[in-house]
């Protein structure tokens, strides 16, 4: 018996989109075999551009806290010329967590290090860190299962 595939949300810049902040990708082949292997339709997400961010874009990272600590008003993001864009990462959160519910993902795979789509580790203060990002935040708060693109397993999803 054929298995059903499963729709997962994908960070569209390891599926080889150029939606990075500075219009390049990260193609993870991995990611594809995965995909593959695993009988998973990737939908694509890229929070920033879902935001209204253009790309290219400046670089953003974390000044204090993290994702979890953004959505709960104690974090602060910051681009690289200094300007607050939390506003703008909680709102592609926000259209993430829409695609994923229009979509049917219970599960996510995300670019590790974004400030919207890190699993564990993210930028503060443009040092890499433990932490979380907005979007893996919101998506995890929401009862989806995360996967950094580093994390994946037999056992991941």
């Amino acid at each position: 018996m054929k298995r059903v595939a499963t729709p997962v949300l994908v960070s569209s810049c390891l599926l080889g989109l150029r939606t990075r902040y500075d219009a390049t990708d990260n193609r993870n082949e991995q990611v594809f075999e995965y995909l593959k292997r695993n009988d998973l339709i990737p939908i694509p997400v890229c929070p920033e551009q879902l935001a209204g961010l253009p790309t290219p874009r400046p670089k953003c990272w974390f000044r204090c806290g993290d994702g979890a600590d953004t959505l709960n008003g104690t974090g602060e993001l910051t681009d690289e010329h200094g300007r607050d864009v939390a506003q703008a990462f909680l709102h592609g959160a926000e259209e993430a967590l829409k695609v994923a519910r229009l979509s049917n993902c219970q599960a996510a795979i995300l670019q590790q290090r974004s400030p919207s789509c890190g699993t564990r580790i993210i930028y503060l203060n443009e040092v890499k860190t433990a932490g979380i990002g907005v979007t893996a935040a919101l998506l995890k708060q929401n009862g989806l299962r995360v996967l950094g693109d580093d994390e994946l397993t037999e056992a991941g999803l």
